[in-house]
């Protein structure tokens, strides 16, 4: 029975739970325009083993959502859990933002295709493609959305969700494509993608891991 902390924040959704044998324990989970990760963290964290027989040094081991998202973000989300591991000496597992949301979202809805969308600059997203069964269709890319984004695709139903989609639906008019507002990743969906890389002893180097940005930080100018 592997006790496994969840680790989400490449999104202004900030989201922990903590998950044995495929279920979910408990889980707390904020969606914040601040993007207040370094302040919520640690201390979802500390709650999530509030009243609970498990205690932080049971952890068979720690997963991180590792992007493509927020650079922030996932700076914060990967740092924390690599603290975790090398404090507790367990096992670090990466799962892909993008696959996690698409896997959640499957059970839920139902549709040809699945692309779950994150917010980037402007008209760009990043996204990838998945089946019902959570097989990758397309992969991850950055992409600038106008009225011919995705047409081979949408020889199929494809359904659109994420904080990427909400910018894309007044361009993208197709009638296979649906949207759904208000998705942000959650670490609820992690719990199985998570669990199969457990099992297959499938870890990251805890000293080297980095998440996957899919393109480099662009630092803002201050006012």
């Amino acid at each position: 029975m592997a006790l496994i902390l969840l680790i989400e924040t490449a999104t202004k959704s900030c989201s922990v739970s903590l998950s044995s044998e495929n279920k979910i324990i408990a889980t707390k989970h904020e969606v914040n325009e601040q993007y207040s990760h370094a302040e919520k963290l640690t201390v979802f964290i500390t709650e999530l083993f509030k009243n609970q027989d498990f205690i932080m040094q049971d952890l068979d081991a720690v997963a991180v959502s590792k992007g493509p998202g927020s650079y922030t973000g996932l700076r914060i989300g990967t740092s924390t859990a690599k603290g975790l591991c090398f404090a507790l000496d367990v096992p670090l597992i990466s799962v892909s933002t993008l696959k996690a949301m698409a896997f959640g979202m499957a059970k839920k809805e139902k549709s040809d295709l699945y692309c779950p969308m994150i917010d980037a600059r402007r008209m760009e997203v990043y996204n990838a493609f998945y089946d019902k069964n959570n097989k990758k269709i397309r992969g991850v890319q950055a992409d600038i959305i106008d009225n011919e984004s995705y047409q081979k695709e949408l020889e199929e139903k494809v359904l659109f969700f994420g904080d990427g989609a909400e910018k894309c639906k007044g361009i993208i008019k197709h009638k296979n494509a649906k949207f759904l507002d208000g998705i942000y990743p959650n670490s609820k969906d992690m719990i199985v993608l998570a669990n199969q890389k457990y099992t297959n002893k499938d870890f990251e180097d805890v000293a080297y891991f980095e998440p996957f940005y899919l393109k480099d930080f662009i630092a803002g100018k201050k006012s």
